[in-house]
């Protein structure tokens, strides 16, 4: 039987061998980066007319000016649809409520009598924040972005998103409506590489600074941007290189095949690209869903985008002994987004270690954490949830250790200081101590 979904039969494969063998969409960050070398450097070089020399080779547009105007923030805000106003602002809310939850709390502990170390939570002064334009137009990534920096207490925020050739050259309207409602007034017409380098480095024109430099950049984007951002990472701190989007739906035989369908749809028409996993011990399952597939597909909106990104060699029905082993496998592939539609969802999400984020039970599409969970959206991609969180507030904070010691904690502590710099030979560092203590 020929079936949409490609399947891979992992009954027999040890779990030492599963990563290599799942369904990956097949990106070469490494190739990229020699693509994007050249275009950071002409930005590090011109500043703000290499920017725009790249939004016109590009996004087919050259922005009338780099910084978009109050005025047409402003303008976007106004014409906004009140039925997408609300929705952004149910968003703004949800992602405030959980973001402030991941705040962490300073602490002062005494080591010694009269010896402390006090751990601070400092944010970073100024962020460039990335938000796509290419195939689809991403509102709630300002949202996702913006909300967990303002949190974290970020006191310059910058957002980027590329020229609309559609709007004149200006960032699309519902994303400068987005800012609007959040406050964010510094925005840029500037996509790709480009955006990425002028946050790192600063953009001039002339003697003018029309973009100052960050201190971390975040958001999602294609392979480019990751390159970019990679390329950059040590001149300013990055989130994560997240790339094209994934979902991993691990399921037995309880799961509705049309909740599967759906689900494994709205992630393949992100792009052709987009990767769309279902991880299953049922047979019977993975027939029913491709029937399914077979049914919906042709009937949503982006059915070409959809069947390619679903038919492409990152997307597949990966089949398995049981659930121990779908267990074993949804860990090897570390998806952006797992859903868990099995009879003890709850029960099985304590046993996955990898994952951006986990969607539980036939009630938590992963569209939900999209636009209205309160969750945040920008995950790990291609695997590199095994080591890397989704975005929150912890990327715009830095952990600060201050050390207070008093003369007497000093002193008790003073013999094995100065036989501990003995033994490393570095004498001068036992000489701070000991000359505190000597007669004048």
């Amino acid at each position: 039987m020929v079936t949409m979904l490609r399947r891979l039969d992992l009954t027999q494969v040890p779990a030492s061998e599963l990563f290599d063998l799942m369904p990956r969409a097949e990106v070469d960050v490494e190739a990229a980066s020699h693509a994007v070398a050249p275009l950071i450097a002409d930005v590090r070089e011109r500043g703000a007319a290499a920017v725009a020399d790249q939004s016109e080779r590009f996004d087919g547009v050259r922005p009338p000016a780099l910084a978009t105007s109050a005025q047409d923030i402003a303008a976007a805000l106004a014409g906004l649809d009140p039925k997408v106003r609300h929705a952004l602002e149910l968003a703004i809310t949800h992602a405030r409520a959980a973001h402030t939850a991941q705040l962490p709390t300073a602490c002062r502990t005494e080591i010694v009598p009269g010896g402390h170390v006090e751990q601070r939570w400092i944010p970073v002064r100024r962020v460039g924040l990335y938000v796509p334009g290419g195939l689809a137009v991403y509102p709630s990534s300002v949202v996702m972005n913006v909300v967990a920096a303002q949190v974290a207490g970020v006191e310059q925020l910058a957002v980027a998103s590329p020229a609309q050739r559609d709007f004149g050259g200006l960032v699309h309207p519902t994303i400068l409506a987005a800012c609007a409602l959040l406050g964010v007034s510094e925005v840029y017409a500037a996509g790709g590489a480009g955006a990425i380098a002028m946050f790192a480095y600063g953009a001039r024109d002339g003697e003018h600074v029309v973009c100052e430099p960050v201190d971390v950049i975040t958001g999602p984007g294609n392979v480019y941007v990751a390159a970019a951002k990679r390329a950059v990472m040590g001149r300013v701190g990055i989130d994560a290189e997240a790339g094209t989007t994934e979902i991993a739906i691990l399921a037995d035989d309880a799961a509705d095949p049309r909740f599967v369908a759906a689900d494994l749809i709205s992630q393949a028409e992100h792009d052709p690209a987009a990767a769309s996993v279902l991880i299953t011990p049922s047979v019977a399952l993975a027939d029913a869903v491709d029937a399914e597939l077979e049914r919906r597909v042709p009937a949503t909106r982006h059915a070409e985008r959809v069947r390619t990104a679903l038919t492409g060699p990152q997307s597949g029905v990966v089949l398995v002994r049981d659930l121990d082993q779908a267990v074993d496998v949804t860990n090897a592939y570390a998806a952006e987004h797992l859903e868990i539609q099995t009879r003890d969802a709850a029960g099985v999400s304590r046993r996955i270690r990898n994952a951006g984020a986990i969607f539980l039970g036939p009630w938590s599409p992963v569209p939900l954490g999209d636009y209205l969970a309160g969750s945040n959206h920008v995950l790990p991609t291609g695997g590199t949830a095994r080591f890397a969180s989704g975005l929150g507030v912890q990327a715009f904070i830095k952990s600060v250790q201050v050390v207070e010691y008093d003369r007497h904690a000093l002193e008790s502590l003073a013999g094995p200081l100065v036989a501990l710099a003995e033994s490393e030979d570095l004498p001068a560092h036992g000489q701070t101590v000991a000359c505190r203590f000597e007669a004048r």
